[in-house]
């Protein structure tokens, strides 16, 4: 069971392998919010993420016989990471079954950390099936990414340090995929002060513990839809369950899109890169209906490829009307395409990229398209600029994804 002196004991073994994560202060999203707001950093622990307390402390309760056979475990990349790099300092070896989806930085740090990498299925769920395979026929001491009592006590000891270094927090925000974190967190919360308020943030393509909850039993869910890829699982724990049903007192749900305009708010206000997953937490800051609390939320982890970040942050600045594509019929005439460079320039619009298509028509008095991808301010800027471009007579087109337009 989760008691108060297995967290203390936890909290005591994780000590050895943690980095210091104080609570950050954000001005930004206090003033966004009228609460105040903090956040847990866990994306600048060592492994980049909260796994490793899990792992560690996990490892720590194991005989000398099971930690002999090797571990096993299966994780979308943080716990993989956090199992590896505990085993590493055990001296034990792991084995890892990963997604085939898993990007590219996870599965190459948690090989950089000594274990052996298995690829297998698309989502965790089938990673997982495919570790219990491999533990039952080698003999591997399986290691579960959430649902064990022991890796949710590890998870929990982050409860402890919010609530030392600000006792008087009213609501802690946990990223919820299996359940692991949000168990052990709010256990541990409740015990320590029954007053303070958990909350789950589930991805919406991913709500396995909201609907879980809602069934009043564990439920799966027939497939799961999300980039937040360290909480995109199926079905939750079996065995951490009771504990979610008992202290959490209620599961946010969060759109993809959320979760775009949330990474650049990180960027860009906090200069801190947070993953998917961690920033369910930081999305569901807009969604309480509360005034004046003081809102821990939880950032989970900051282990994202670079390639992810480039999409994220042009999907992100496309959102927020910072960065559109605008299209222009043009007589086919010298001077026409410096009459609009010197419109644009007039109204402070920065040209990305320019496509000059000749042939779309044989009609050669208004036959030539102007595809502008221009930087903007923002949305009223945005706006400023088509209407500029509208009252000069070009009949600006907005270009939406696929080559559809908006007038």
């Amino acid at each position: 069971m989760m008691t108060l002196e297995s967290f203390e004991e936890a909290a005591e073994a994780v000590s050895k392998v943690t980095q210091e994560t104080k609570l950050l202060y954000s001005e930004y999203y206090s003033g966004q919010t009228g609460n105040k707001v903090y956040f847990k950093p866990e994306n600048m622990q060592y492994t980049g993420a909260y796994k490793v307390r899990g792992a560690y402390y996990k490892i720590s309760t194991l005989t000398d016989e099971e930690k002999a056979r090797g571990l096993i475990t299966a994780s979308a990349g943080n716990h993989a990471q956090g199992v590896a790099y505990a085993a590493k300092l055990a001296g034990i070896k792991a084995t890892i079954v990963m997604p085939t989806t898993t990007p590219l930085i996870k599965v190459n740090r948690t090989k950089g950390y000594g274990a052996e990498v298995v690829l297998a299925g698309d989502v965790f769920d089938e990673a997982c099936a495919k570790a219990y395979e491999l533990a039952d026929e080698f003999g591997y001491t399986f290691v579960h990414p959430f649902d064990d009592l022991a890796v949710a006590t590890g998870q929990g000891t982050i409860a402890m340090e919010i609530i030392k270094e600000l006792p008087t927090v009213d609501y802690i925000l946990v990223p919820v995929g299996g359940g692991g974190l949000c168990a052990g967190v709010s256990t541990l919360a409740k015990l320590l002060n029954p007053k303070i308020k958990v909350i789950g943030v589930e991805p919406a393509g991913a709500n396995c513990m909201q609907e879980s909850l809602k069934a009043g039993h564990v439920v799966g869910l027939p497939d799961v839809n999300t980039i937040a890829d360290g909480t995109a699982v199926k079905c939750p724990g079996e065995k951490i369950f009771p504990y979610i049903q008992e202290n959490v007192d209620d599961i946010i749900t969060i759109e993809d899109s959320e979760l775009i305009v949330a990474f650049l708010d990180m960027v860009e206000n906090h200069k801190m890169i947070v993953e998917n997953s961690g920033l369910l937490t930081v999305a569901a800051l807009k969604h309480m209906n509360v005034e004046k609390k003081k809102i821990v939320s939880v950032l989970s982890g900051g282990n994202m490829d670079v390639i992810t970040m480039a999409s994220i942050v042009q999907h992100g600045l496309i959102q927020r009307d910072r960065v559109f594509t605008v299209s222009v019929l043009l007589p086919d005439k010298p001077g026409e395409l410096a009459k609009v460079s010197t419109l644009l320039a007039k109204e402070q619009g920065n040209v990305i990229k320019l496509e000059h298509n000749q042939f779309i028509s044989i009609n050669r008095n208004a036959a030539v398209e102007l595809r502008i991808t221009i930087e903007a301010y923002g949305t009223e800027h945005k706006n400023a600029i088509v209407q500029a471009l509208n009252d000069a007579g070009y009949r600006p087109k907005l270009v939406k994804s696929k080559g559809t337009y908006t007038e």
